[in-house]
Formats: C-alpha cells, structure tokens, sequence
C-alpha cells in the first residue's frame, strides 16, 4: 500500500490523538475478536465491562451499564432511541441546545422523532429558559454538552435536569470530547451532579484509546434493555448495541487507555492542553484578533478566511466553526512547539 496515515504534526482541529502506546498494542491483540458476540469471545465481554466500569468511575455513576460504541454518533442515537422507546408520546420530540453534535440531526431523521434546537445564551451555552419553552409533555429527551465540539463550553446540566423532570422526559448529556477533561474542573456535568440518564463518553477523543471506541452508559439497566433485540442464532439472548458485529480492538484499547492513564495521565493530559489553549488564545489576542475564552482545551478566533486557506496550504490542518472562526483543539498530540510554530506560519500569512 503506498499512502501513508495523516501525520499529526499539523493536526489541530480533529478531536481524536495518537493513541496511547499500551492501547495500540492492545487492539492489535484483540483485532479479531467480536464484543457482539460475547459468549463466543468472552473475554474482550470482561474487558468491556470493565471499561464501561471505569467510565463510570469516571463520570460519577457507581453502578453503570452500557457499552462500547463506535463513537458519539452512535451513542447519541442510542439516547434518543432509548428514550423515544420508552415515551408513551405518539409524536416525541427530543429538545436540546442548537449548539449540539450534528448527530442528533441524524438520530432524528433515522428514528421519526421531532428535533427542536432552541437558542443559546452569550456565552453560548444551553438556555435552560428557551429549553423549557420548547419542551411539552412529548418531550421524550431533552440534550446538554459538556464540551461543545465548536466552542468547548459545559451546559448548566442540572437546570436542563430540573426541565426535563418537569416535563417527564429523560436528560442525555453528550460529553463525548469533554467527559476526560471535566473531572478535573468544578464543573456540574456527571451523574453525580444531576439526574442525568444516559451519557455519551469517548475513549478514542481525550482517553486516547484507538478508532473506535466511544461509550454509552446508562444509569438504570432498565435504559439498555429497551434497546434490546432477541438474537436468535447467537448464545447470547439478546444485544442492546446498535451495531451487530464491532470492534475488539477498541474496546481492548479503551481498556489499556484508561488502565495506563487514568486519573493521573489524563489529569496530566488536560492541564497541558488548556495551558496551551491558554497561551494560544493569548497570542491570537496580542495579534488583533477577537478570541472566545477557552473554558476546555478548545480555542476559537475570528480569523479571516483567506488567512485560513493560507494556513492550510502550508499543511495545517485546522477547520471552522458553524460562523466561521477558526477552530483549534488541543489534544494530547498538540505541543507548545506545534503552536509556535502554527502562530508563526500566522504571522507570515
């Protein structure tokens, strides 16, 4: 084969890294083995309860269910799923901020249900307000972020929980990118701050685990098995996952992640980046230009288009917002010598 992967050297806008080296080795391990199947490969079933264990751990919820999943796409759909299953409603709608992942907008075609976006405040989090007036007694879900993918901002979790008990609906919390950076914050985001459901959480953004591995949890059994289908020609009973057959290499992966890095790794992990976000927005602001403060490691600035395409032709991978401004995501791969240098092909263009 003659192509060669993207090198990450000039990667700053994508939400997925290099993988940890433990969890490289150990996807290769686990290449072959099939999670959908887990009374013919029970022990990547072992280790993905185990994952799906520390991730608990790690977004407050003691007793978790769930799974691994592709990615956020998935698993956000799973939550809509989950949640129009359960709705008496005979038209459900789903309310969430309209600075939600463009996943719902496909969940929603796919599942029939009604998708209301209602606005953000300045700061461009959810308005629990404009929420609340979207929502009715059909309101099967209602959606918060805790990091957004185009500004990395945290939703007020628990005001979007207390609308949602008001109208009987299930809370969903996208936390897909931020949910490895957020327990290192004071943040009100887990379900040890709210009475959150079902949560999105992905190993293969900020955990470092490989492509793909994401994660849905659930706080109540109940949640999963709604998702349930008879499986008739396998051991097991029944699968909850939207998918059939899936990846052993990132749950394996996940598992090694989160055994080398977590709490320590990944606490190291988000400090660098959002200091470098720091210094990054900093820099954007001594040069004249109008930055969004970083709250997570996620930097927007509104750069001017062509400056942007100038940039890119010199290799940089880097990628706007919805209105425009440029984007760049500290990941793990992103060093301070990565951003000097990024600043510097700036100040040429």
């Amino acid at each position: 084969m003659e192509r060669e992967p993207q090198d990450f050297g000039r990667v700053l806008s994508s939400m997925c890294t290099k993988p940890h080296p433990d969890a490289r080795a150990a996807a290769d391990r686990f290449l072959a083995s099939n999670p959908g199947d887990p009374t013919t490969y029970p022990a990547v079933a072992d280790l993905e309860r185990e994952v799906v264990a520390t991730l608990g751990e790690i977004t407050g919820l003691s007793d978790p269910h769930g799974y691994v999943a592709s990615g956020g796409t998935e698993a956000n759909l799973q939550a809509v799923r989950a949640a129009r299953n359960r709705s008496d409603a005979d038209a459900p709608n789903v309310v969430a901020p309209e600075s939600v992942h463009f996943s719902f907008r496909k969940a929603a075609d796919v599942l029939g249900v009604e998708l209301r976006l209602a606005p953000v405040d300045a700061d461009r989090r959810a308005d629990p307000a404009a929420v609340r007036r979207l929502a009715d007694p059909d309101t099967a879900l209602v959606v918060g972020v805790a990091g957004t993918t185009e500004y990395g901002r945290v939703d007020p979790i628990p005001d979007l929980a207390a609308v949602a008990e008001e109208v009987g609906a299930l809370v969903h919390v996208d936390a897909a990118w931020g949910g490895f950076a957020l327990p290192f914050t004071d943040r009100d985001w887990n379900f040890a701050d709210a009475p959150v459901d079902t949560m999105t959480i992905d190993p293969h953004k900020l955990g470092r685990a490989p492509v793909p591995a994401g994660g849905f949890l659930a706080r109540e059994q109940a949640v999963v098995d709604g998702l349930a289908v008879d499986t008739p020609y396998l051991d097991s009973a029944s699968q909850a996952s939207l998918t059939g057959t899936r990846s052993g290499a990132g749950v394996a992966g996940a598992r090694a992640a989160l055994d080398a890095l977590w709490p320590d790794g990944y606490r190291r992990n988000y400090e660098r980046g959002l200091a470098n976000a720091e210094w990054l927005a900093d820099a954007l602001e001594s040069r004249g230009y109008d930055v969004i403060e970083p709250v997570l490691p996620l930097v927007a600035a509104d750069v001017p288009a062509a400056t942007v395409e100038s940039l890119r032709a010199e290799g940089w991978r880097v990628s706007p917002t919805g209105a425009g401004e440029l984007r760049v995501v500290c990941m793990p791969h992103v060093t301070r010598e990565m951003l000097e240098a990024f600043v510097a092909d700036l100040d040429a263009a």
